[in-house]
């Protein structure tokens, strides 16, 4: 009975040893000599509607040449593309500052790879034109629509605690950008804090006023998030460093082709002409690697999150930064 219970056990050894191989081995884009074809590869890139990184690629010719399959997914805002990239169903994603701080609290599988700043006017609080609300304290007491998690969650924390205010001091609406707009279109809320193409949308076509965009409070850097897990895998790493060097030439592109880009944005996107070419031309990305003041400036979004008992307790970002991408700037 021993031997045969020895025996059990070192088969059921054998097998978990086999499977723990073939798991470890299972990159079929990696060659006999180390080398990787991409053509093996499949990378899942989540997009976020309206702002449109496929749309960008796409307008700068960029996807006309990729050596691997990508498959887009469509998200509504950052924290959800987030939680997709935590749970493997996402390779890579582009997000404002804050989604990345709320999925560090949340521990969540995930690291900083590359950063962007975009103008300033880009993220607003903004009021209907007739409001009584003129200037960022007389917030107090009213009602705010914001998508949770999002980069304009954080702005207009960062609007408030400038202006003698707290989160507690205001009615904070949770309302992804769609139903964000019907009540403020509607009068449900007394002011909404979003980003572009919404900011550009709602002053077009609602003649909305802005009472505080990103001017006077701080860089407005976004990021792209890649999985733990994509980036221990030397296939979907190859493929992620190949993307990350056709979005900076896509964004030096866009740049300089500002009405183009608006015009591409309005066949893909379905936006507006007018709501399209006013993003576009106040849009203008500067990528610059992961350095020190990068990082120091999304601690200071999270500790300003932890301050405020908007996420447990502290995060420290550099545990959810990677760095490896730095070489694709000279600077750095």
């Amino acid at each position: 009975m021993k031997r045969r219970l020895l025996a059990a056990l070192l088969l059921t050894a054998a097998v978990t040893t086999a499977a723990c191989g073939t798991s470890s081995n299972s990159d079929k884009s990696v060659q006999a000599d180390g080398s990787v074809d991409l053509s093996q590869v499949t990378l899942n890139v989540g997009d976020q509607k309206g702002s449109g990184l496929q749309a960008l690629l796409d307008a700068a010719g960029e996807l006309k040449t990729v050596p691997y399959k990508i498959s887009w997914a469509q998200f509504t805002s950052g924290p959800p593309m987030l939680e997709g990239i935590n749970s493997g169903a996402v390779d890579l994603g582009q997000v404002g500052n804050a989604p990345p701080v709320f999925a560090a609290a949340a521990k969540s599988q995930i690291k900083i790879v590359e950063s962007s700043a975009a103008k300033l006017e880009g993220i607003a609080i903004l009021v209907p034109p007739d409001s009584p609300i003129k200037a960022p304290a007389d917030l107090r007491g009213k009602k705010i629509a914001v998508a949770k998690g999002s980069s304009s969650n954080y702005h207009l924390l960062n609007v408030l605690q400038h202006n003698g205010l707290s989160f507690n001091d205001i009615q904070a609406q949770y309302l992804q950008p769609a139903d964000a707009l019907a009540a403020f279109s509607g009068g449900k809320v007394d002011a909404w804090a979003v980003w572009d193409p919404y900011v550009a949308q709602a002053q077009l076509q609602l003649n909305a006023r802005v009472v505080a965009d990103g001017n006077g409070y701080g860089p407005n850097d976004g990021f792209f998030v890649a999985g733990s897990k994509s980036l221990q895998n030397k296939g979907k790493t190859a493929a992620i460093r190949d993307l990350l060097q056709r979005v900076l030439r896509a964004h030096t592109w866009a740049n300089a082709h500002p009405d183009d880009w608006g015009k591409v944005i309005n066949q893909l996107t379905g936006l507006p002409l007018d709501v399209a070419q006013k993003m576009s031309n106040r849009q203008n990305t500067t990528d610059h690697p992961l350095d020190a003041a990068t990082i120091a400036g999304e601690q200071n979004v999270a500790d300003a999150f932890a301050g405020a008992n908007l996420i447990p307790g502290k995060v420290t970002m550099t545990d959810f930064i990677d760095t490896r991408f730095n070489d694709l700037f000279p600077a750095s």
